[in-house]
Formats: C-alpha cells, sequence, structure tokens
C-alpha cells in the first residue's frame, strides 16, 4: 500500500496515509477503510513514522488521512507529525475526523496553535435522509451551519444510485457556502455493501464535472488512489 504521495496540483501539499487504531465508528455502509488499522500502537509507529520520514515540507502543507479520525492515530505519532511539520517548516495541516469527535476539535487546534491546523469531515451529502438511511453516517444534525462549525473541509461520496444531478449540485454548492475547501469522490468497487451506479457516474461526468473541474476549492478523485496513496 502506498502511504506518502505529492499533490501537485490545485491546493499543493504532501499526503501521508497513516494507521491507527480503526474507526470507531465503522457504520458507514459503503466504507471498508477501517480495515486498514492495528491495535499494537508501537507498531502503528513504528509503520507511521517510516511514512513521515519522507515527508520534505516543499508546499508547507501536509495533509495526514487515516481509516477514521486523526484521534484514532497514537500520542507518539502525534508528537512526530508536530515535530517533524516545526522541522520542515510545514505551517499548514490537515487532520480528518468523525463527526463524533467534534467536541475534542478545539482542544486539537489548541495542542497544535503554533499551525493553520483545517479538519476535514466525511460528510458524504447534505441530504439527511441519504446520509443516515443509506450511508448511516451518524451525523443527526440537519442545519449545515450546525454541522460546519467544527470543521473546514468536507468529503462527499457521488455515484450511488438515488443520487441526481441536481442532489449532486446541491451538494456541491452548500459544500462550497459552507466549508472552506470540499472533495469529491467517486464511488468505487469494493467489499462494502455499496456500490457504483454507472449511470449515476455518467451523468455526474458529463453535466457537473465540467463545471468543477478547475474550481481551486473543490478536489475531485474519480478514483479512490486519486491522490496517490492506497491501493
Amino acid at each position: 500500500m502506498k502511504r506518502y504521495s505529492v499533490i501537485s496540483e490545485k491546493n499543493k501539499r504532501e499526503i501521508v496515509l497513516l494507521r491507527g487504531s480503526g474507526c470507531i465508528y465503522k457504520k458507514c455502509t459503503f466504507c471498508d477503510y477501517y480495515l486498514d488499522m492495528s491495535n499494537d500502537f508501537h507498531e502503528n509507529f513504528l509503520l507511521n513514522k517510516s511514512v513521515i520520514d519522507n515527508v520534505t515540507g516543499e508546499y508547507d502543507a501536509l495533509e495526514v488521512i487515516n481509516s477514521g479520525s486523526v484521534f484514532e492515530l497514537d500520542k507518539k505519532t502525534i508528537d512526530l507529525i508536530k515535530s517533524v511539520c516545526n522541522e520542515k517548516g510545514i505551517s499548514t495541516i490537515h487532520f480528518e475526523s468523525h463527526y463524533i469527535y467534534r467536541k475534542r476539535i478545539p482542544k486539537l487546534k489548541e495542542e497544535f496553535s503554533e499551525f493553520n491546523l483545517k479538519m476535514k469531515l466525511g460528510l458524504e451529502t447534505f441530504d439527511y435522509d441519504f446520509r443516515e438511511n443509506i450511508f448511516n453516517k451518524g451525523i443527526h444534525d440537519k442545519d449545515p451551519k450546525i454541522i460546519s462549525e467544527y470543521f473546514d473541509e468536507a468529503n462527499f461520496l457521488f455515484g450511488i444510485s438515488g443520487q441526481t444531478i441536481n442532489s449532486m449540485m446541491n451538494d456541491i454548492e452548500l459544500g462550497l457556502e459552507n466549508f472552506e475547501r470540499i472533495c469529491v469522490n467517486i464511488m468505487c468497487k469494493n467489499s462494502s455493501t455499496i456500490t457504483p451506479d454507472k449511470e449515476v457516474i455518467e451523468k455526474f461526468m458529463e453535466k457537473i464535472y465540467p463545471k468543477y473541474k478547475e474550481d481551486y476549492r473543490l478536489d475531485i478523485l474519480i478514483n479512490n488512489t486519486g491522490f496517490g496513496v492506497g491501493d
């Protein structure tokens, strides 16, 4: 599995895929990402260190992802991220978190107060019924202003039966209105119960992709390895 890459388009940054104790939620119907985990904190740290050692600081920004939330990384890994970012002159750090950890984000930002810390939420869609009855995300707030209160960025998931051009456009517009940046992920086949809908994906590529592909605030991942990490 590739765990380090450099994103040289739009929001330029380095990205590392680390390993933690695993997603505490594990109920999202579309996800098998949580399988990348271990309860051995020492082995996780050794793996994570070997990945973080690749960081150069060339773009002054680092995105850290793992199969769950930043709060599931061991303390030694968190301390190493901070140390390496200081050493390499990196001022902006991007972390991910599930919504259930939102009340812990202010303390994390305080801990990383010397950096410009950006928190990303896996929201998937603003459509409450779709999000909770199809995706089972466990985000029970409906108001976009409340949802975005603790987060700077958000992920969205498109390409599933039931989604329409209007629903996807609405998600993008609301996302850009309520977050600094958003990332649209197109559903890829995995071991979960949710499968890609070819027709929905074709409609996205024809009607929506051309409109937003150059938008600086919007990343679009057609493949789940589009950032150069994963397998």
